[in-house]
């Protein structure tokens, strides 16, 4: 991950571990020219890990004001070992990841370069984790084709203010904007969710991501980068950050 360890190479292991959460935990930071301090913006990565995809998604952060750690979620033996029980913490709502998660958010706020305002954003399973956040002490969050969680209302009231990028290609999440929508009006919390008529899943991404192997099912299933739409998904992005964290 990146350009060397001494720049963006973060190890929470030892945070990670006196929390209780993975003995191994590691992130990439990306931070923006200067000594700051800046806001800050913890990125949870898709299903497929932690990769050049996500790096270059916090530098884009980075560059736009923001003191970015991507943390991996797969640190502790990587995606074959941890995403079963990763995935199972986000259909939970509870378990180690969210003991990860909490623990990037606080090795940012104590870093000494941020300003204290601290955004979430996440993509695809990540979206999901970014989801069950926003009502956990951010001050923004950013929702990427992310997975309604159980029990929606319960789940998201009382949350910070949501940005929401879905596309109505997405064969595994049909309709999720309009719900999310929805069960943010009901519970009072404010958003900007859009569905972008041309894009998919993963559509934020720069690149094809996941196994060679099954990329060509991924297509099928509407899976993959969409040029179109994503120039105005980060523009909504920024925007909405810029409003909740540089204030």
């Amino acid at each position: 991950m990146g350009n060397g360890p001494d720049l963006h190479n973060v190890d929470l292991s030892r945070a990670s571990i006196a929390a209780g959460g993975s003995p191994v935990l590691r992130g990439y930071l990306a931070a923006p020219e200067g000594d700051g301090p800046f806001p800050s913006v913890l990125m949870i990565h898709e299903v497929f890990g932690l990769d050049d995809i996500t790096v270059r998604h916090a530098e884009r952060m980075a560059a736009a004001g923001y003191l970015t750690l991507a943390v991996d979620l797969f640190s502790d033996g990587g995606a074959r070992r941890c995403l079963v029980s990763t995935m199972r913490s986000l259909v939970a709502g509870e378990g180690r990841a969210f003991t990860d998660l909490s623990t990037t958010r606080q090795w940012l706020l104590d870093s000494g370069r941020s300003t204290g305002k601290i955004g979430v954003i996440g993509f695809c399973m990540g979206g999901g984790f970014a989801l069950l956040l926003a009502n956990d002490g951010f001050d923004a969050a950013a929702v990427n084709y992310g997975r309604l969680p159980k029990e929606p209302e319960a789940a998201l009231a009382g949350a910070c203010p949501i940005v929401g990028n879905f596309g109505a290609k997405d064969r595994m999440l049909p309709g999720e904007a309009a719900k999310l929508a929805a069960v943010l009006h009901r519970v009072g919390v404010e958003h900007d969710i859009k569905e972008f008529e041309t894009a998919g899943h993963s559509f934020l991404s720069d690149a094809p991501a996941g196994p060679l192997p099954l990329r060509p099912l991924f297509r099928v299933l509407g899976i993959g980068p969409d040029p179109r739409s994503a120039p105005e998904a980060w523009r909504r992005i920024e925007d909405h950050f810029a409003r909740h964290l540089k204030v």
